[in-house]
């Protein structure tokens, strides 16, 4: 008696054939790396059965009330944020407090999901996926996204 074997193929996506939603985010009372794992997760697409690693499979998120993030004991003053100016001496720093106060309260976001993205041109692209807004407005009502609660997932 001859047995047959079944041979499965893993599929492997192009980005022609991804399908792409749109999700929103609330960022209200989150804990920031909480947040920035789960949506990271999301832009590589690594919640969906079809991922590919090589592939853009992650869906559009959009985040919103980024100035309401939470972070968790003395972060709000012991994390502190560096950057080079470029020049000789140049180093600057902020603290997590300064960002979130400041004018753009929406950086702390990406850059705690940035940190969680694979370098390269493939992670650049997933994290141009991500649009952060400071409140609750955003442009993106034609796209009609889905809402996301992260809070009932943690």
């Amino acid at each position: 008696m001859a047995t047959s074997k079944i041979i499965k193929q893993t599929a492997s996506l192009r980005k022609e054939d991804v399908d792409k939603k749109w999700i929103i985010i609330d960022a209200e009372g989150i804990v920031l790396g909480r947040l920035a794992s789960k949506v990271a997760v999301i832009l590589r697409g690594k919640h969906k059965p079809s991922f590919t690693p090589h592939a853009d499979c992650g869906d559009y998120v959009i985040i919103i009330n980024a100035e309401k993030i939470k972070l968790t004991g003395k972060k709000l003053d012991g994390k502190i944020y560096y950057w080079h100016t470029g020049h000789p001496g140049g180093i600057k720093s902020r603290t997590a407090r300064q960002i979130i106060e400041g004018r753009f309260p929406d950086r702390v976001i990406r850059l705690a999901v940035k940190r969680m993205i694979p370098k390269g041109p493939l992670g650049s692209q997933q994290l141009s996926n991500m649009k952060v807004y400071a409140g609750t407005d955003h442009p993106h009502a034609a796209q009609a996204p889905k809402v996301l609660n992260i809070s009932e997932m943690l």
